[in-house]
């Protein structure tokens, strides 16, 4: 791109969410030059940005932990600031027992920073992708606009970890389409709201919340049938995932027409807690995220496909690169209400690393909920702590492909699950 300024860097991540920030700390620590760049000024991505407020989905639903590794060093160092109580567990609308990690957004902020600084990642912010030059299989160069204009970087290796894979688009890739009776799920507006008297919160039964959300769905309120929060450690504040906003994310038009949605539906929401539910009387709507979170766009067709079968039959792979055991977990894009398959006791799948790697690329990978996935199987897949597993699965990969200076498919998977293994990782369900 004219008047741009030339860069290298061995290991590039594009997108510096959880997924991506992992992969970026997990390239860097295992010795590759790594850049991230990234659109907002701090790292987390929905974590942060759009303050979903929890991470879900560390454990079977027998309770066995399967996402370690750089994941679980993230909760240790967020325990360690006094920004989270570690892992707990909760009863979902659905009835379901569910794990999860609550923590205080603005203080993962600062854990991420720690964590890629003390790593020797260099951390480019307010970048966004402005242009991919591909030739062959291989992408020779990323160009990110910048404060001081247009950047061009020249990679050994990319990672495209920027969710709705605008780098592969970029370049040319195939993805996946849905079915004709698919959708992509809906995304949501956070919001934090308090103070809640959480002893009378907290007290409500399933069958209560069950009929207050849908005595919210009915009036006009409420767009999600829920009342589920994630308590702020520390204060007497949650964040509230109860808004619906139904939207295509690539689309720029569609995208910023569902922002203003999803703060109209927050606001509704949060003066409907106030008028209805107990323990809420005294709150109000106090800050709303930066971004809505998305839990679907595109997914990147690549050398496996990961099904829901695959999920429900527990199929084992030699390439594994993470175990996850989230349920499918489908938010319907008409309806209020929620498909949830859980795999059920002890249950979990394996990932396998050809997802990671888009066919017809060779220094391409996929960190984060993009993965070759179906639709049924992302529904599972997309939840952060796995995306922070897979993460750690495509840094490493990334600086193996650089020592060896060879493509993505060159890597041994052997070699690879070993060094993951050393690294703390779970590999086998």
């Amino acid at each position: 791109m004219a008047g741009s300024t030339d860069i290298d860097a061995e290991v590039l991540v594009c997108g510096g969410g959880m997924a991506g920030t992992v992969a970026a700390i997990a390239a860097a620590r295992a010795g590759a030059d790594t850049l991230l760049v990234e659109r907002w000024g701090f790292l987390g991505g929905s974590a942060t940005a759009a303050a979903v407020g929890q991470f879900v989905g560390w454990e079977t639903e027998a309770g066995r932990q399967v996402i370690q590794g750089t994941a679980e060093e993230v909760v240790r160092r967020l325990e360690r600031h006094g920004a989270s109580g570690g892992h707990t567990r909760f009863t979902m609308s659905t009835g379901h027992a569910m794990d999860q990690v609550s923590y205080d957004p603005e203080a993962l902020k600062l854990v991420l920073d720690e964590m890629a600084a003390e790593a020797g990642v260099r951390v480019l912010f307010h970048a966004t992708i402005a242009d991919v030059r591909a030739s062959g299989q291989r992408i020779e160069a990323v160009s990110v606009q910048t404060k001081a204009g247009v950047l061009t970087i020249h990679p050994r290796v990319v990672i495209d970890a920027s969710g709705d894979l605008d780098v592969l688009e970029r370049a040319g890739a195939t993805f996946l389409p849905l079915a004709a009776d698919e959708a992509p799920q809906p995304a949501t507006m956070m919001f934090r709201f308090g103070p809640i008297d959480f002893p009378r919160f907290d007290a409500l039964s399933t069958a209560e919340r069950q009929e207050l959300a849908r005595q919210g769905v009915e009036s006009g309120a409420l767009a999600r049938a829920a009342l589920h929060q994630s308590r702020i450690p520390g204060t007497h504040d949650g964040w509230f995932n109860i808004s619906r906003v139904s939207l295509d994310a690539t689309d720029p038009f569609a995208l910023s027409a569902g922002e203003m949605e999803g703060r109209r539906q927050a606001f509704s929401a949060a003066t409907f807690l106030r008028a209805h539910v107990p323990g809420c009387e005294d709150g109000r709507l106090v800050t709303l995220a930066a971004q809505l979170g998305i839990r679907e766009s595109r997914r990147v067709q690549g050398d496996y496909l990961l099904t829901a079968d695959d999920l429900r039959a527990q199929r084992r792979f030699p390439d594994a690169i993470a175990v996850a055991a989230y349920p499918m977990d489908i938010h319907p894009a008409k309806g209020a209400g929620l498909s949830f398959e859980t795999l059920g006791g002890d249950r979990a799948y394996e990932i396998p690393f050809r997802c990671l790697i888009p066919k017809g690329f060779d220094n391409v990978l996929v960190a984060g909920r993009g993965i070759s996935a179906t639709h049924g199987a992302h529904a599972s897949v997309r939840v952060m702590p796995t995306t922070m597993a897979i993460g750690q699965a495509a840094g490493t990969a990334a600086a193996m492909v650089v020592a060896g200076n060879a493509g993505t498919r060159a890597v041994s998977p052997g070699l690879l699950r070993e060094r993951l293994r050393a690294a703390d990782a779970f590999l086998t369900a």
